[in-house]
Formats: C-alpha cells, structure tokens, sequence
C-alpha cells in the first residue's frame, strides 16, 4: 500500500470539492451577507494545496483494493472537515466537534443536526448546509470517477468502496460511463423537483434547498419546523413522489427514462419495497384510527409522508410521529432498519439484504423437513451466490451488533434508552430524526461531545455500509 497513491487521489478530490463552493459564494454575493470572503478563501487554500501535492507526488497508475477502501474512508472524513470550515469560520457553529457532526451529518446524508435555530443562518450557509447531502447522495467519489480521468482502473476499485448495496449495478461496462449515468439521471431528477416545488408557489431558494434533501435521502430542510413550515398538500406530495423515486435504484430510473418501465416491476427488490412502504401505511393508518383520529386527506398525507420519510431514510418532518400511537414508533424505528433499494441515495441495511435474508431462512426451515435437499435463494430469474448470501448475513449481523455497541455507548454517556436507541438507529441509518430526546422535533445539540462523535462515526460506517470503514481496523488491512 502506497501512501503517495491515497495523498494523490485525495487532493484531486480535494481540489474537486473546491469547486462546489462557487455556489454559495454566488448566493453571498447576492444576498449580500458578508461570507464570500469565506468562501473564496477556502476554495483558494483547497486549490493552492491540492496542486502542490499533485505536484510533488507521482500520478499513481492505479489504486489497490486496500488503497481504495482507505482512501474512501478518508475522503468522507477530510470532506467533512473541509466543509466545516464555513460554518467554524463564520462563527455559526462555534465550535468544531458540532460543525463536524453538522457536516458528517450533511455529506452522509443523516440529516441529524445540532441547529436550535436553523434560519438564523445566512441563505449562503444554509445553501452549503444542504449542499453537503447533494453531493454526498450520489457520492463525491462517483462524481469524481465520472469526470476525472486520471483515475483510471483504480476509479473501479473507489467506485465499489463508496457505492451502497451488495449488488453494484453496472449500467454499461465502463464504470466511469455507469457514474456519468447515474449522477445524469440525479441531475435530472434535481432539476424536475425544483421546477415543480416552485410551480406550487415554493421560491427558488427554498426550492432548491428542499430539492438537495430530497434527492440525497438528507432531510436538512431551510426552515425551522422542516416541511412543516410549507402548508400546502401539493408541495407534500410533490417531496412524496421525489422521497420514493431518490429511495429507488437508480439504474432503474434509467432504464425507465430509457423506455423500460417494466423494469421496476420485474425486479425483485423493488416489489419488496413497495409492499413494505405500502404495508407500513397501512398499520400506521390503522393504528392512528383505533386510537380515534379521523379518516381525512390531510389524515392519510401526514402518514404517507412520515412513512415515506422514514423509509427511504430521509429525515424530512410534517408531523411530530411521536404523538402517535407508540406502535406507529416501532413500526417506523423497524423502517430506519430497512431503509432505501441497493443503488439508491437511502440508507439503512436495504431493502434487498433484507429479502435475502427472508429467503435464507425460508431456505433452511425447509431443510428441516427436507435435510438432502438443496434450495437455492433466487432474486427474480437469478441465484444468489453462497458466498454472497454469507456476506448479507454477515452485514445484517454486523450492523445489529454495532447498533447495540451503539446503543450502549449512549446509555453510559447518560442518555435513557429510548434516546439512546432513537439516535443510533437514525445516525447508523442516516436517518436523522429519531425518537426520545432527538425526535421529530427535537436536534442533537444537547448530546455530550464524546456522544456526538461516536454518532458521527456511526454516520460514516452506515453510509459506506460499514465493511468499508471497518475493514481498516483489522490486522490483515495492513498485512
């Protein structure tokens, strides 16, 4: 493993970062509040050092598995620390152990935000806030393998560490041409929502705002009271069909644009899906009316939308959930768990691992009737492969066995445990809101220092799906 490699391709994904930060500077200028000088500053120091180090070390030919997984991992880890810079610098967020959980939270796409008071920071800032969950939805580092050649066969080895699933659908053979794709098909997608957000009446910069975490599965919203401060059932159901379509493979949105629409329906995980969404509306509806509640539309919106929030681990509120009947928590904390598709923006263990596993257990119940007989897990027209099928099961026990080690790091820093069970489903899901003291209408800036640094963590290694993050840790990475 070369350290030249990883500083190399950092500083190039440094240098990429940099040029995002026209943007805010942009809206600085127009709104007139004083931080473009911020802004120029840092995209002039990001340049100045990323060509110096691209100066001094060697292109490298390409990237080796382990240079790649800890490149990744580091990448994440330097983006949040460079786009904490605006919020430090500007005195916002005073002090770094919040700026860095607030852009963690932005770049993860957690949404889980320590802001008592969110509009009281600059519409440039606020921009950037939102910013950091568009670019972290798609991924930095699939951005970067489609427009930087440099990067080579070693953009394979980047793309597989950073790209959510088990299954990395390949849209055509060439990986930098499938990341052109899907960050077109993101763009497209950016694009419709904004112009619709603002046919229902929403100005372009809300509009834009609401559209960056809506795309990126984040849930950072411009206002206070999140989707809440918007009254209108057009712009919910308009942030509805957006949730789900950014909780949706992506390959197949393509494919659909492409003429294909049968694809969503032949395939298999997003048949699952759409019958967890749909079955989760529905208990919750039932529950929410044998509590007493009135059928009505806006009755069967606030649901909709919770649910479809939740589900593809968005974060966005319009309702406070935890005034519901305390099985619709349960249901929805089950949700965090699921999470979005493979190849989506969502996060959570996905919904495919999840119908693998209800597969496998299939499988082996049969074997106890049937002990010679051989029962392969079929996901449509296909069989998994054994070994994959380990991996899965080997995930889904992973992450059950960080969420607990995360549960108990929280209760011991004093939480109680619904809290502490709320925050590390919603962090290690990038969630964002979860239940207790970090619900719905709540944010974690009471959390202890310690508290928010392990949560951001857990941000990290739930939105680079755990082994990558993981992997560093163990002896034969660096054997």
């Amino acid at each position: 493993m070369k350290l030249s490699n990883i500083i190399y391709t950092l500083s190039s994904l440094w240098l990429l970062l940099s040029g995002f930060f026209l943007l805010p500077m942009g809206f600085s200028l127009y709104y007139r509040d004083g931080l473009h000088f911020i802004y120029i500053a840092q995209m002039i120091g990001m340049s100045l050092l990323s060509f110096i180090l691209r100066g001094l070390i060697k292109k490298p030919l390409e990237l080796q598995i382990r240079e790649a997984f800890l490149t990744v991992t580091l990448s994440w880890i330097t983006f949040s620390l460079l786009g904490s810079v605006p919020f430090l610098a500007s005195g916002y967020i005073p002090n770094l152990t919040d700026a860095f959980f607030e852009t963690m939270s932005g770049f993860t796409t957690t949404g889980a935000t320590i802001l008592t008071d969110i509009e009281a920071l600059p519409k440039s800032l606020l921009l950037w806030r939102n910013m950091t969950q568009w670019l972290g939805g798609m991924g930095v580092i699939a951005l970067a393998v489609a427009v930087l050649p440099f990067l080579g066969v070693g953009g394979v080895q980047l793309f597989k560490a950073e790209v959510p699933g088990p299954i990395k659908d390949r849209i055509s053979p060439r990986i930098s041409e499938t990341a052109k794709i899907l960050w077109a098909v993101y763009l497209l997608f950016t694009l419709a929502e904004i112009l619709l957000l603002m046919l229902g009446g929403l100005p372009l910069f809300d509009s834009v705002c609401v559209t960056f975490g809506t795309l990126a599965t984040g849930g950072y919203a411009p206002t206070n009271a999140s989707i809440a401060a918007y009254p209108s059932p057009y712009i919910h159901y308009v942030i509805i069909v957006f949730m789900f379509i950014a909780g949706v493979n992506f390959s197949l949105h393509y494919w659909a644009l492409r003429g294909r629409p049968r694809f969503y329906f032949s395939n298999p995980e997003f048949r699952f899906f759409l019958f967890i969404s749909g079955l989760a509306v529905g208990l919750i509806m039932a529950s929410r009316l044998a509590r007493g509640e009135v059928l009505s539309e806006e009755f069967f919106r606030s649901t909709l939308f919770q649910t479809v929030s939740i589900v593809t681990t968005t974060g966005f509120v319009t309702h406070d959930y935890e005034q519901w009947p305390f099985v619709t928590q349960i249901i929805l904390l089950a949700l965090m768990l699921f999470g979005g598709c493979t190849s989506s923006t969502g996060g959570g263990m996905k919904n495919v691992r999840i119908l693998v596993a209800f597969k496998f257990v299939g499988s082996e119940l049969k074997k106890l009737f049937h002990p010679h007989g051989v029962f392969p897990i079929r996901m449509g027209d296909r069989t998994v492969p054994e070994g994959l099928v380990l991996n899965i099961i080997g995930f889904i026990a992973l992450y059950i066995l960080l969420f607990f080690l995360g549960v108990m790091a929280m209760t011991g820093l004093g939480l109680n445990i619904d809290t502490s069970i709320g925050a590390v489903a919603a962090t290690l899901g990038n969630v964002g809101p979860g239940i207790g003291a970090v619900g719905p209408v709540e944010n974690y800036a009471h959390l202890p220092v310690l508290g928010k640094w392990i949560l951001s963590f857990l941000m990290l290694a739930g939105r680079l799906e755990i082994f990558t993050v993981l992997v560093i840790f163990t002896r034969p990475f660096w054997h």
